[in-house]
């Protein structure tokens, strides 16, 4: 459909945020492994049931915001710089980060997920990133802070973070998702908004040195030293063994800033790794090392986690590639279309493989698709912002987007996943998401056979 075509826009209503406590979470949890959603589904309902629905148009009377100036055109405003740091506005308040639905048991080892629903463009404020903690996070005074390499280097070093940000440096932009994003979904519908199931996924532009450029300094053995081992800070013990190759492809960054200001602590300040394309558990937080070696280093978290149940019983090691993956994040679930017309239908777009080369999309679950809107810039291993227009005749439509990226991989469907990795795993779903939208204009998570 063409968007000057004289049709009325449509209004949506939001979806409801923050509408599960601790113990709601853990009976969600338990409900999704046996396929019911009964309890979810009534919360969902009672939360959305209190949200306000927006103010109608404008009668013939007039509308008396327009017809009577308010506060804010009449007097004085508030003075410059009070605040020192800007904050959003108090309107804004929901758009948040919110805990993880019982991943574990510990708010230490947890997860925060993104607002994807409520975002524009491709950025993620750096206060709306994800998080994936294993220990809690830190606030780690940099002039303290060391980082070091050894193993297979000539000159073994330590270098303070005044010495690294002293180093030529290279800003990217680029996507994390955590290995485990929409995990939950791999048997059934487990959770009902975007947030919640995509929004193990956040974008920013990083700065920082390219730790090949660290790795010559220190005189590293690049054609025998086959890989590194990244070690954090943090009391967990994290360490991920990262291939040389990428390192040596001048992605991978040693990275203090974000969004053009220095790392946020729940993101890993004073210092992170950037390993573009791969699962976020390889972007090291609190980086303190790197160990040049020539094979695998098995650690704990590539040996018993982070690792792919296949259907025959044997785990899979060592897939870290995101694969390409794409979501529609408006309209999506716990969103209500009040209107019949014009709808913009938004979402993000991504792969661990290079750019985003197509996105299509469906509103009758996949029988016809059509070619979305790639938004400037399409960038590699980047998301990318994709929209399409849509007439909605207020019947029941079920929403998909399809990415292919330059590789020529097209993102698959739950039954052409499910055919490969069955229905056991946790980590890199990556299929077709759907969205059912009702009569009514609510919009659900729902699976296709």
């Amino acid at each position: 459909m063409n968007v000057n075509i004289p049709i009325e826009p449509g209004r949506l209503r939001k979806a409801p945020e923050n509408f599960l406590d601790r113990q709601a979470i853990q009976t969600v949890a338990a409900q999704a492994k046996n396929g019911r959603r009964d309890f979810l589904r009534g919360a969902f309902t009672a939360a959305a049931s209190g949200l306000a629905v927006p103010v109608a148009l404008a009668q013939s009377a007039g509308d008396p915001n327009i017809l009577t100036l308010p506060e804010h055109s009449t007097g004085l405003g508030q003075a410059v710089a009070t605040d020192g740091y800007g904050k959003p506005s108090k309107y804004e308040a929901n758009v948040q980060r919110r805990p993880s639905p019982g991943l574990t048991q510990t708010r230490q080892a947890s997860v925060s997920f993104a607002p994807l629903q409520s975002l524009f463009g491709i950025v993620t404020p750096s206060g709306l990133h994800f998080e994936r903690h294993h220990q809690g996070w830190w606030d780690i005074d940099p002039a303290k802070h060391r980082f070091m390499v050894n193993g297979m280097v000539k000159a073994p070093r330590v270098f303070s973070m005044d010495e690294l940000m002293r180093l030529p440096a290279v800003s990217r932009f680029h996507f994390i998702e955590c290995g485990a994003n929409t995990g939950m979904e791999w048997g059934n519908v487990a959770v009902p908004t975007c947030q919640y199931t995509h929004g193990m996924l956040s974008c920013s532009e990083f700065t920082g040195v390219p730790l090949i450029t660290v790795l010559e300094q220190c005189g590293a053995d690049l054609k025998n030293g086959k890989f590194v081992l990244a070690e954090g800070a943090d009391g967990s013990g994290m360490t991920r063994t990262i291939p040389m190759d990428l390192i040596k492809s001048g992605e991978v960054l040693l990275a203090y800033g974000q969004n053009g200001e220095m790392l946020r602590p729940e993101n890993g300040y004073p210092l992170r790794l950037v390993v573009p394309g791969v699962q976020g558990v390889s972007w090291i937080k609190y980086l303190r090392r790197i160990e040049v070696g020539d094979k695998p280093w098995a650690a704990k978290d590539e040996e018993v986690h982070y690792i792919d149940l296949m259907p025959d019983g044997q785990h899979r090691q060592y897939s870290s590639i995101q694969e390409c993956k794409s979501v529609v994040t408006t309209p999506s679930g716990g969103q209500v279309l009040l209107d019949k017309g014009f709808f913009s239908i938004s979402g993000l777009a991504w792969s661990g493989r290079g750019k985003v080369k197509r996105v299509d999309v469906s509103v009758d679950g996949g029988r016809n698709w059509r070619t979305a809107r790639l938004e400037a810039p399409v960038m590699s291993k980047c998301l990318t912002r994709f929209s399409i227009d849509w007439a909605w005749d207020g019947k029941s439509a079920l929403i998909q987007s399809r990415a292919t990226d330059e590789t020529g991989y097209v993102q698959p469907t739950y039954q052409q996943l499910r055919a490969v990795r069955g229905k056991r795993s946790i980590y890199h779903n990556n299929a077709i998401q759907t969205w059912l939208v009702q009569e009514s204009g609510e919009v659900k998570n729902v699976h296709l056979a």
